[in-house]
């Protein structure tokens, strides 16, 4: 990869389609030094015939971020969407199909009808639900959540912790060895920092 050549302390992250299920064209793209590969789900399988294009299986993009890990990626990630109709059991279900080929992060967002040409939104989720799942998803050992109606898969967020975590620092490590008055001051620097 150019980048890293020119500048390897640049982080990547690709985000990817799942190559009409061609896991050697994954392969290529994953061990092509990028820090985080990112496929999205979009939403729970019994939904993905109706909200995705029907060429694409809920399936098959477990096998794409199955394929990146296993091909060294250090960190995957992927996104899911409420408001399409789906239910807790799925979102659950979703979640440990995730789990289960070791995927790093997950964000959750509202759906949102881009045109009138699009699928209608079933519903419009409430925060507090958004807070139970990145709560879940926490619980069942994602590294990072990100969830809210305005989230994406972009989301901003979680980069500072991402990048600490491809960087091999830890936020915890590098407070305990600031003196006390420097540690209240970068406490409040991070707190400030997470407000997004």
């Amino acid at each position: 990869m150019k980048i890293k050549q020119k500048a390897p302390h640049i982080l990547v992250e690709a985000l990817t389609g799942d190559f009409a299920g061609n896991l050697d064209h994954v392969s290529i793209v994953a061990k092509s030094g990028l820090d985080v590969y990112a496929h999205n789900i979009e939403t729970v399988e019994a939904l993905t015939p109706y909200v995705r294009d029907r060429r694409a299986t809920f399936r098959q993009s477990l096998s794409v971020l199955e394929r990146a890990k296993a091909e060294g990626v250090r960190v995957t990630k992927t996104s899911i969407m409420l408001g399409v109709g789906e239910n807790e059991d799925q979102v659950l279900a979703a979640l440990k199909e995730l789990r289960k080929v070791d995927v790093d992060v997950v964000t959750f967002g509202q759906y949102m009808r881009p045109t009138k040409r699009h699928m209608k939104v079933d519903r419009y989720v409430e925060p507090a639900e958004f807070d139970r799942w990145k709560e879940v998803a926490e619980d069942l050992g994602f590294l990072y959540v990100a969830s809210g109606p305005l989230v994406r898969s972009s989301y901003k967020a979680g980069e500072f912790y991402i990048e600490n975590v491809l960087r091999g620092k830890s936020t915890e490590r590098r407070l305990k060895r600031l003196p006390t008055d420097q540690l209240e001051s970068s406490t409040a620097s991070l707190t400030s920092s997470k407000v997004v």
